[in-house]
């Protein structure tokens, strides 16, 4: 099969959020209570329970007061991913055969490491410590169906499809460079940008942690042959996470 992608395009975006309610619906998520705090965004960040969000972007603009831009936040199922290079339980995070990247909580071991791996901020761990983000819906894919939030969005600003598909259909519309297109081998969520990525608050050059990729070449092949394995993962954990601090103390 070939490699499935998610296709953002922010300018057709309304925020209406109709795939924030589509991700919860079919992914059985629970609702979390919210407050407000002086944004339109809610809920206000990414949770075990909120695999999809849409973060608003108030951008200037010549020919209206304000020029709202709305941008869907969710795990970017890169082809070289940080957090499967660094993640030490087998099985914990997995490639479909669709290419996105998914968990398998029953697995996961709750040491948070693919936090450190991530670019882009994404993991987030539940009340039993174990992982939680997007997995592009595989129960759909396998059914022939499209991503909850592709399926419901009214606009068109989530597409989905074979990823040769998806960016030969964005050239034929006037997108020259789609984000992610390249970067870290290749991203399964593309964004049609039409400004710079810093416009829209995205990372130019997205890039794994160097802590990551040591661990990934140098670390992790020989905890796998038993030599130095304590070691190899104390320098790790000292690496992506830092040292442990005792209150106002020094370091332990």
């Amino acid at each position: 099969m070939q490699r499935k992608t998610l296709l953002i395009s922010p300018e057709l975006c309304i925020g209406c959020r109709g795939c924030q309610t589509a991700c919860k619906a079919w992914n059985r998520l629970p609702a979390t209570k919210t407050a407000n705090k002086g944004s339109f965004e809610n809920p206000p960040d990414l949770t075990p329970y909120v695999y999809n969000k849409i973060r608003y972007v108030e951008a200037p603009s010549e020919a209206n007061p304000v020029r709202w831009l709305f941008i869907s936040q969710r795990c970017m199922h890169c082809e070289d991913a940080g957090c499967m290079k660094i993640c030490p339980a087998p099985g914990a995070l997995f490639r479909t055969k669709e290419g996105a990247v998914a968990f398998n909580k029953d697995k996961c071991i709750g040491c948070k490491l693919c936090i450190a791996g991530c670019p882009f901020n994404i993991p987030r761990y539940d009340e039993k410590d174990k992982i939680s983000k997007c997995h592009l819906c595989p129960d759909r894919i396998a059914g022939g169906l499209e991503p909850a939030c592709a399926k419901t969005c009214p606009t068109g600003a989530i597409a989905f499809g074979d990823r040769s598909a998806i960016i030969a259909g964005a050239r034929n519309a006037g997108y020259r460079k789609l984000y992610g297109e390249a970067d870290l081998g290749g991203l399964g969520v593309l964004y049609a940008f039409k400004e710079s990525p810093e416009f829209y608050g995205m990372n130019e050059k997205p890039a794994i942690p160097e802590s990551i990729v040591f661990w990934h070449n140098v670390l992790k092949p020989l905890a796998l042959i038993g030599l130095g394995g304590a070691v190899a993962g104390s320098v790790l954990h000292y690496l992506a996470i830092g040292p442990k601090r005792d209150g106002e103390g020094g370091e332990k």
